[in-house]
């Protein structure tokens, strides 16, 4: 799960718990805007798992923290995404824990967009989250309502169950391709 540095990054901690329930193991990574907001430790404490923030912290084993998150995931969570993650992610930069490890995933990618709506609406923002779904992210849009800015419009965070349900699709496809290749696999005789 990634968290980005945005006001939403509260509802985060939520959606964790949330995830928690399901009995999912669950690791998170945010950005160094996204501690401006929500502290670590909420994130170590709901999780029961270290938190990654730098790319370069020491790792518990050989491999890179990022890499050994990357394949370890079945999906890849980033709520709330700000428009600067959605365009690292669309131009394939990685500066940060969350873009390289997002980077290096092969598994589904979902994105939560949180933001202004004049940032949600910009033609670069536009073009950007057309480049990730062409390339199979599943993006759950935001909603229209309230903003944190004090406007009324689109850009709020999708309501968690909404985000819930879009894991949840991403995670059965990823079972019933495992369970396709199982069956394959099977049939081969040596």
């Amino acid at each position: 799960m990634g968290v980005t540095g945005s006001i939403a990054a509260y509802k985060a901690a939520e959606l964790l718990r949330l995830m928690k329930k399901k009995g999912w193991l669950v690791s998170v990574i945010m950005t160094r805007a996204a501690t401006r907001f929500v502290g670590e430790l909420t994130f170590q404490t709901l999780s029961r798992n270290p938190v990654l923030i730098d790319e370069f912290e020491r790792s518990e084993s050989w491999s890179p923290s990022h890499v050994s998150l990357a394949d370890w995931a079945d999906a890849l969570v980033i709520a709330p995404c700000t428009a600067n993650v959605i365009a690292k992610l669309a131009h394939g930069l990685a500066d940060d824990a969350l873009s390289a490890t997002a980077l290096a995933c092969k598994a589904p990618l979902i994105i939560a967009p949180a933001m202004n709506e004049n940032m949600w609406l910009h033609p670069a923002t536009r073009d950007n989250l057309r480049i990730v779904k062409s390339r199979g992210a599943i993006i759950v849009n935001p909603e229209h309502g309230q903003l944190a800015c004090g406007w009324v419009g689109e850009g709020r965070l999708a309501p968690l169950d909404e985000v819930m349900k879009a894991i949840e699709k991403a995670l059965r496809r990823v079972e019933a391709a495992t369970a396709k290749e199982k069956r394959s696999t099977s049939n081969i005789q040596l």
